[in-house]
């Protein structure tokens, strides 16, 4: 049995890897269908992180989106191979994967919640464009996970998300002028402690 649950796993991950998992499908499907629709989105969490250049795997799919974006989007799929996670709130699970999908609003706040300078931009101000679907763009994708992971106790992984980007794609120092007031600070410590050389033993 715990064998059987291993080989699972590391056939999620190695799909995962090649874009082929149960999560990559649910977005591009998502995707479709939001464009379809002529719904404003954006993927964002660890997808968006897959494609600035960190790969880290994931369990659900996060999208940027307005509250009428995602008023249309249930009026139009709910009950068609989506569901409600609980009535009336955010979060979906697609019916044939089984993958959850958070959606973040325009106008909320990330991390803990509550109202501070930096809060979830409007999707086409804030995206990219990739083959599969549009992402936040790097700049915006820095500045969420700076506001989420100093403002909630259990989302510094969303820290070290920033110290990997700096790592992997050699981000410049300079990159803090494109961020907002807010969270250029911890930008700061966040890139020196990145690019301090590793000790030596």
């Amino acid at each position: 049995m715990v064998l059987r649950g291993l080989e699972n796993v590391l056939r999620e991950a190695d799909e995962y890897f090649m874009g082929t998992s149960r999560i990559q499908k649910t977005a591009r499907e998502l995707a479709a269908r939001l464009r379809a629709a002529n719904v404003d989105f954006a993927i964002a969490g660890a997808l968006a992180l897959n494609v600035h250049g960190v790969v880290r795997m994931t369990e659900d799919v996060d999208v940027l989106i307005t509250r009428d974006g995602l008023r249309r989007f249930k009026d139009t799929w709910l009950g068609r191979g989506y569901v409600e996670i609980r009535p009336g709130g955010k979060p979906i699970r697609n019916t044939e994967t089984l993958v959850k999908i958070d959606f973040l609003v325009t106008g909320d706040y990330p991390g803990d919640g509550l109202p501070k300078p930096v809060s979830f931009p409007v999707p086409a101000a804030a995206a990219v464009e990739t083959d599969d679907y549009p992402v936040l763009s790097l700049p915006r994708l820095v500045e969420l996970k700076l506001a989420s992971g100093m403002t909630a106790k259990d989302r510094l992984r969303d820290l070290d998300d920033v110290m990997r980007l700096v790592r992997s794609r050699h981000l410049p120092r300079e990159l803090q002028d494109e961020l907002d007031p807010y969270v250029r600070e911890k930008f700061l410590e966040l890139w020196q402690l990145a690019v301090a050389p590793e000790p030596e033993y």
